[in-house]
């Protein structure tokens, strides 16, 4: 996943925001709220690393996926806090996946549903009828 490369260069919040895909209000939300694993460093602005692009762009895909904020503060927290709870991070990260793995198998069968029914207006329209369709009106 790491896409940033080891470079010791220091980023600014807008070269991260460019990145990450996320706005400088959301990674200044994301440091408030204890989400970053290390510090960031404050000169004139503030220096991120490529550790912490890497770190945010993992974050990005997790709340992408519908991960709790609760939940990524407490895994960015165990992170923060380094070897040694590894199996507490793995917990939490196979609940997020069980919980991804559901929302995707009700995701297929909406689209099941949804194939089902475009395949009858296609058929209905191919034939140039409305019969057996809903129709409110009748």
């Amino acid at each position: 996943m790491a896409t940033t490369g080891t470079s010791a260069q220091p980023l600014s919040i807008g070269d991260v925001a460019e990145q990450t895909g996320l706005s400088v209000h959301a990674l200044r939300f994301y440091e408030r709220e204890g989400l970053l694993v290390g510090p960031v460093q404050r000169t004139s602005g503030r220096r991120y690393s490529a550790i912490d692009v890497d770190w945010l762009l993992i974050c990005v895909k997790l709340r992408e996926s519908g991960m709790p904020l609760a939940d990524l503060k407490r895994f960015a927290e165990l992170v923060r806090h380094g070897p040694g709870n590894e199996a507490e991070r793995l917990q939490l990260l196979e609940a997020h996946r069980q919980r991804v793995d559901a929302q995707i198998q009700a995701l297929e069968e909406c689209r099941s549903v949804i194939t089902w029914k475009v395949g009858v207006y296609a058929d209905h329209l191919a034939r140039g009828k409305a019969d057996g369709l809903w129709d409110p009106t009748a």
